[in-house]
Formats: C-alpha cells, sequence, structure tokens
C-alpha cells in the first residue's frame, strides 16, 4: 500500500528554521508533482509549493524567497526548508503526491512558531 510520512515539525521561536521531510512508501513505479500543503487555526488549507519530477516549483507568494522545496527521486522523498519563520506560519503541514493517478495524502506534521 502507498503511503506518505512527514516528518520534522515542532515548535520554534519567530526568525527560526525547520525542515520538513515526507517519504513516500510501498510499490512505487514514479511520482509526478509532490506538494506541500498547511492548515492553519480557523484557516482553509492553502497550497505552500510544489514540485514536479522535473524539479520545476511553484510556491505561494507568502512564503516565496522564505521556504525552498526540493526532492529526490530516488528516494521518493519531498523536503520543505522552512527559513525566517512567522508566527502565521503555525499550521499542520501536509504533504500530497499523485501516485499512479491517485492523489494521496500523508497524515500531517504540526509547525508552531512562536512570537
Amino acid at each position: 500500500q502507498v503511503q506518505l510520512a512527514e516528518s520534522g515539525g515542532g515548535s520554534v521561536q519567530a526568525g527560526g528554521s525547520l525542515r520538513l521531510s515526507c517519504a513516500a512508501s510501498g510499490r512505487i513505479l514514479s511520482i509526478n508533482v509532490m506538494a506541500w500543503y498547511r492548515q492553519g487555526p480557523g484557516k482553509q488549507r492553502e497550497l505552500v509549493g510544489s514540485i514536479t519530477r522535473g524539479g520545476t516549483t511553484n510556491y505561494a507568494d507568502s512564503v516565496k524567497g522564505r521556504f525552498t522545496i526540493s526532492r529526490d527521486n530516488a528516494k521518493n522523498t519531498v523536503s520543505l526548508q522552512m527559513n525566517s519563520l512567522n508566527p502565521d506560519a503555525t499550521a499542520v503541514y501536509s504533504c500530497h503526491a499523485a501516485i499512479h493517478g491517485v492523489f494521496r495524502w500523508g497524515q500531517g506534521t504540526q509547525v508552531t512558531v512562536s512570537s
């Protein structure tokens, strides 16, 4: 069974950094787009950024220049490096990927940024 699992969440003070990782497991031939979403308290889920298999990235305006997405196609992993974090980044961050035509989600990992 194909699964996505995030790691690396936690608490950090404003201005700090965190790195999230997501690993896809199971019988996987290839993964096209991998993405990170987040849902803050009382907010709708929003796209943070995405990366294609070829490495083309796309970011939400609110994180451009501070967050970086990368992936390792051989390991079926995607990472999110988050710098200069502010309290607005507090949210549950979830990994998303289209694998064999099926959209899959990880369980999510909490990121809390204190002022």
